[in-house]
């Protein structure tokens, strides 16, 4: 329960904190007399994964994510992807694979002086969904009566759901191409699902024997934009 409080806490504090940035900006600011935001739509995949593969070599992940610009500084989102896990030991061995899909959105919490403007700090909400195949798992166990036994656990699949807290930050490096980082606690809603030998790893959840964990991802997207008119002149 202090895991859930410390993150809406803590997302709390950068919404409070977004929505005063918000609030001087625009008392210090001329106003426009009007502002059309225009369309967005961003790709994105997170280098991340690859990069934690290469030093953690048991566990393998790919994670695309989608968002497009829907009003009133929010965005909406679907993200989803694909990886394996292999866990090898003397006295354990299994692996398995699975794909997930997460639905949600992002509002901005800092606000838009211009139309191409599309920088952003957010916080948002997930849901997501992953299934989940492992394969059958061989095992060995030591009695000083009996000694070593070996024995197999039969392969399952799982369909397991869980929702999302996140926030973080996007930036346009370059024309159409943006980067942005976020931070994620994720909290598993079927806790139920693996009732004898959860998967080591997730793909797009993380390990499976945990009920609530945090996570980090960082996007390379490239953005496509349309209905980009010139803000008027500021009103005097």
């Amino acid at each position: 329960m202090s895991k859930y409080i410390f993150i809406i806490s803590l997302l709390w504090v950068c919404f409070v904190g977004g929505v005063a940035a918000q609030t001087d900006t625009t008392d210090s600011k001329p106003k426009a007399s009007t502002m059309h935001v225009g369309h967005l739509l961003r790709i994105g995949y997170d280098i991340s994964r690859p990069i934690t593969h290469a030093f953690v070599k048991t566990q393998n992940s790919n994670e695309l994510q989608v968002d497009c610009y829907w009003r009133k500084e929010s965005y909406l989102v679907a993200e989803g992807g694909w990886g394996s896990f292999d866990y090898n030991y003397s006295n354990l061995s299994y692996s398995g694979n699975n794909s997930f899909f997460r639905f949600g959105f992002d509002k901005a919490i800092l606000v838009r002086l211009k139309a191409n403007d599309w920088d952003m700090a957010f916080i948002g909400l997930r849901y997501g969904v992953g299934f989940v195949d492992r394969g059958t798992a061989t095992y060995t166990t030591h009695d000083t009566l009996w000694g070593y036994t070996t024995g197999t656990i039969p392969e399952k699949s799982t369909i397991i759901q869980w929702f999302e807290i996140t926030g973080g930050v996007k930036v346009e490096l370059f024309k159409n191409i943006f980067a942005g980082w976020n931070i994620r606690g994720k909290f598993l809603i079927t806790q139920s699902a693996f009732t004898q030998l959860p998967p080591s790893f997730i793909a797009g959840y993380g390990k499976g024997d945990k009920n609530s964990i945090f996570d980090f991802n960082f996007f390379l997207s490239y953005a496509i934009r349309w209905g980009m008119p010139a803000i008027t002149e500021p009103q005097k």
